[in-house]
């Protein structure tokens, strides 16, 4: 009884549990590649990449260099990767042209983007249609994937400078990247962009009791940059009034100082990459159209073709046409019937063959084209052709043997058979 009367019984130890949260590991940003960028003259189709644009970075731009200047460039575009587009000041290609901001869209776990560019007069930017198919572009060899958008699907633009991988930022249409450069970072979703507001003030000026009104508008198109303190790296919210022009916006002073680098190159490159180049345009109806064998058209296709392409035949055949000799033309001569040669001619025939007087150039072709035969006429001992008179009716009969001349009392030449047309014969040595 004693010894259980001094025993004291302490109740157990409370066990204490430590939570650890997960800190936030920060990847680090690969390096940036700056380009200047050659915009289109028309809105280019879009592009799906698989991971977000990354934060927004610091470029202050120079005062214009001439009116009418248009800040271009200052934003994120692809190439294969997330390049920098390097901003500038540039005249419109065209009078009235304007220029179209880029286009950032978060749908179905993909970017849906469309490159800057200028567009013409009455031209309004028209987003990519819900239900587009659209194969996502193909990254360039050795670029590792970023990470995917983390963010609420629709329009936006990147994160400010400094503000973790990833994050996007919701914004209306036609929104410039840079309003978010003097934005504080943010490490979570909650940074947005509200629709654009237009300031106007008006001073009216009293002098000697007479009222000048003079009417000021300071059109000032601004946009407004909220952020709950749960989205900022800071932890404090904020809210301002950005300007709504490129140019103004990346003038202001940033929270975090990430620097553009330079352009490697001053030579632009395509706003499009290879693999995302539009189709070449169709060819008119006109230019489809087979030419006609002979033509201007058809003679110069066919000496722009290659020597190996075939001529293109306009029906095809079913047989290759044999290789012939081509009939020869009406304006050739006829080939002249071969002779048999003589053994050994005697003196009376070595005289008789003499050497002929040449004929006219073209006296057969020109016969032969009116359907005329030369006839052989004997003059002095020679011989030579001469044409009949054109028949005026009916053709000429068919040439009929002539009998033999008589002898001309020269023992020397033999009389020899000829023939000719049923014309008037003219005699000859006076017979």
């Amino acid at each position: 009884m004693s010894l259980t009367a001094g025993c004291v019984v302490q109740p157990p130890a409370p066990v204490v549990r430590t939570v650890v949260q997960p800190a936030h590991v920060a990847v680090a940003a690969p390096p940036v590649v700056s380009v200047y960028v050659d915009p289109p003259l028309y809105q280019p189709p879009p592009i799906a990449v698989a991971w977000a644009p990354p934060p927004m970075l610091v470029e202050v731009p120079p005062p214009p260099p001439f009116a009418g200047a248009v800040w271009t460039g200052g934003y994120w575009t692809w190439q294969g990767n997330w390049v920098w587009a390097a901003g500038r000041w540039s005249a419109p290609p065209q009078p009235g042209y304007g220029w179209v901001q880029p286009y950032y869209e978060y749908r179905d776990n993909v970017v849906v983007f469309v490159a800057g560019h200028w567009s013409p007069p009455g031209v309004a930017f028209v987003p990519p249609p819900l239900g587009l198919s659209l194969a996502v572009s193909v990254a360039a060899a050795g670029v590792v994937a970023g990470l995917a958008p983390i963010g609420p699907p629709g329009v936006f633009v990147p994160a400010p400078p400094g503000s973790r991988l990833g994050l996007i930022v919701p914004a209306p249409i036609g929104t410039p990247p840079a309003v978010v450069v003097s934005a504080p970072p943010v490490n979570n979703v909650g940074m947005r962009v509200q629709n654009t507001t237009i300031n106007s003030v008006t001073n009216n000026t009293t002098i000697n009791n007479i009222t000048n009104v003079t009417n000021i508008n300071n059109n000032s198109q601004t946009v407004k940059v909220v952020a709950p303190a749960s989205a900022t790296a800071s932890g404090r919210p904020f809210e301002a009034a950005i300007p709504a022009s490129a140019h103004l916006a990346a003038a202001l002073p940033p929270v975090v100082r990430a620097m553009a680098p330079v352009p490697a190159s001053a030579k632009p490159v395509a706003a499009l990459p290879a693999d995302r180049q539009p189709p070449p345009a169709a060819r008119s109806a006109e230019a489809l159209r087979p030419a006609v064998p002979g033509t201007p058209a058809a003679q110069q296709a066919a000496a722009a073709r290659p020597p190996s392409q075939p001529q293109p035949t306009s029906a095809p055949l079913s047989h290759p046409a044999p290789q012939s000799r081509p009939e020869p033309l009406m304006s050739e001569a006829p080939a002249r019937r071969p002779e048999p040669a003589a053994a050994s001619p005697t003196p009376a025939q070595a005289r008789a063959e003499l050497p002929q007087r040449p004929k006219p150039p073209g006296d057969d072709a020109r016969m032969a084209h009116e359907g005329r035969p030369p006839v052989a006429v004997h003059e002095g001992g020679e011989q030579r052709l001469q044409r009949p008179p054109r028949p005026v009716s009916a053709p000429a009969p068919a040439p009929r043997p002539h009998p033999p001349a008589p002898s001309h009392g020269h023992p020397e030449h033999p009389s020899a058979p000829h023939e000719h047309a049923a014309a008037p014969h003219k005699k000859e040595h006076g017979q």
